[in-house]
């Protein structure tokens, strides 16, 4: 088994590339009005909202626990509508070296999809791939998607 991983997923949504990547990068501290029961919190450590550099506090909750993490933004693409996540510091270090987690964001004729790629390194060869995490990256962009779409735009 490998300790390098990389899993992707896309999602497809029915709203605009360009008010996802808003919400998700610029405004994250909004998504546990619209998700509580994934994401009960996201609080700016250090840093600017949306700049790369920023550090961010994440409360989720992963496989029915609570978590916490602190995430840097690392890279920002605004024309790609896209970023890069690295996990500084949280109870997913226990299990991994390193973690990203790229964001893209990409237009479509009717909505876009958004493109998740999750890079890490195991501590072990016995730590499983983490699909739940990405599931949850997926089910909390249905839960953004559905927000978007019923025009409560007022997060």
């Amino acid at each position: 088994m490998a300790l390098y991983g990389k899993l992707e997923t896309n999602v497809k949504i029915k709203a605009s590339a360009q008010k996802f990547h808003e919400i998700l990068h610029q405004r994250p501290h909004h998504i546990s009005n619209i998700c509580s029961d994934k994401i009960q919190g996201v609080e700016l450590h250090e840093g600017e909202w949306g700049k790369a550099g920023t550090i961010l506090d994440w409360r989720y909750v992963l496989d029915g626990k609570v978590h916490k993490a602190k995430k840097v933004i690392e890279d920002v693409d605004e024309e790609k509508n896209s970023f890069t996540w690295k996990l500084v510091e949280g109870d997913l270090l226990e299990l991994y070296n390193n973690l990203k987690i790229k964001v893209q964001c990409i237009p479509k004729d009717e909505g876009s999809v958004i493109h998740y790629t999750l890079e890490y390194e195991k501590l072990h060869e016995g730590i499983p791939d983490s699909h739940s995490l990405l599931q949850l990256c997926a089910e909390v962009t249905k839960d953004i998607e559905a927000h978007l779409v019923g025009n409560n735009n007022d997060v």
